[in-house]
């Protein structure tokens, strides 16, 4: 068989906490977005689910690090080495093709065209011939099943990693949106906060997402869904003798208020500067949430009181964006206008 080259097509929700990339009809790789470098040499020892293994446990001469800060690059050369590492573990990547590849990537709304250039080179130095950037809300409203060439007003709340995107949806466009730097990192460093002041326990990144992920939750009161306390290792801060804390989920939706209170307003600076009849559809249809931030127990419920518009959660929020890109990937003609 001769060497020769052919275009592969993929789609890729490039995100601050997990990168997924698909070919359009399944997931193909769902990894952190973290990569670990020879500090020596630069060169590239692990991405993905390895390298988060070493994140906050490797010697000096390893370097762990995400690639992405508030949903856009804060590492270039990172970002490119982890985007070359994930795009390898795709199946079925024969030594004997050379593949173009053709990208669809979901970057978030309110993103400069600094960091959209930003993001498009590194897709492009790792090997991308043809890149297409679509706004992740956009992206999160076609994954959920949204008809967004529709003359139909529809809002969608993406709660990932680095960012909360808001987007008002109709006619293929972002009427209105609203994009602001608090989500799932935000989150983390306010239960680093909380504990490091409430219990004077000093834990590491990975430990605060693990506390979220037990006993995150948006209300203090969630009835019979109110999840089990979680144990809690770490030292102490002053004597650095261990301790063993319980925390509980009210604590957590305490500590989390303010966080949320900033996505509530700009929820509601989305609506106030959405059209009338828009405004009467979204009210009609309710808010669609979709990212890792939609599982925080009882958001929707806190979100549907605040508001006073039905909040639903997205079949899978955690895939919405990487199923839209898909989505877009396989109908490319279709949606080219929708890209940047």
């Amino acid at each position: 068989m001769g060497f020769f080259s052919f275009t592969k097509d993929i789609a890729m929700d490039l995100g601050t906490a997990n990168t997924i990339i698909t070919d359009g009809e399944k997931i193909l790789v769902d990894q952190p977005s973290v990569v670990a470098l020879d500090r020596r040499t630069d060169k590239m020892i692990a991405v993905g689910e390895m390298a988060k293994q070493m994140y906050e446990k490797a010697h000096y001469n390893i370097r762990t690090l995400r690639p992405l800060r508030d949903g856009v690059i804060a590492d270039f050369y990172a970002c490119e080495q982890m985007i070359r590492g994930l795009i390898k573990m795709v199946p079925d990547r024969s030594r004997f093709f050379s593949p173009s590849l053709r990208m669809v990537i979901g970057v978030p709304s309110g993103s400069t065209e600094v960091e959209l250039r930003a993001v498009r080179d590194s897709a492009e130095h790792a090997g991308g011939r043809d890149v297409y950037l679509i706004f992740e809300p956009m992206a999160a409203a076609i994954g959920i099943g949204i008809d967004v060439l529709a003359p139909d007003g529809n809002m969608v709340v993406d709660i990932g990693g680095g960012s909360t995107e808001i987007a008002v949806i109709s006619l293929g466009g972002i009427v209105t949106n609203n994009s602001i730097r608090v989500a799932g990192d935000d989150f983390t460093a306010d239960i680093l906060e909380y504990l490091s002041r409430q219990h004077n326990v000093k834990v590491s990144e990975r430990m605060a997402e693990r506390v979220m992920i037990n006993v995150g939750a948006a209300l203090t009161e969630l009835g019979e869904d109110a999840p089990e306390d979680f144990v809690v290792h770490g030292p102490n801060r002053i004597t650095a003798l261990p301790m063993e804390v319980s925390v509980c989920y009210q604590e957590i939706a305490h500590c989390l208020d303010k966080s949320l209170s900033k996505i509530e307003t700009a929820i509601l600076n989305a609506l106030e500067n959405t059209p009338p009849e828009l405004y009467a559809d979204i009210v009609h249809n309710g808010i669609y949430l979709a990212g890792g931030g939609a599982l925080l127990r009882g958001l929707d419920k806190r979100l549907t009181e605040k508001i006073n518009i039905p909040f639903h959660i997205a079949e899978d929020p955690l895939h919405a964006v990487a199923k839209g890109t898909g989505v877009a990937l396989k109908n490319i003609d279709r949606f080219t206008f929708l890209m940047r």
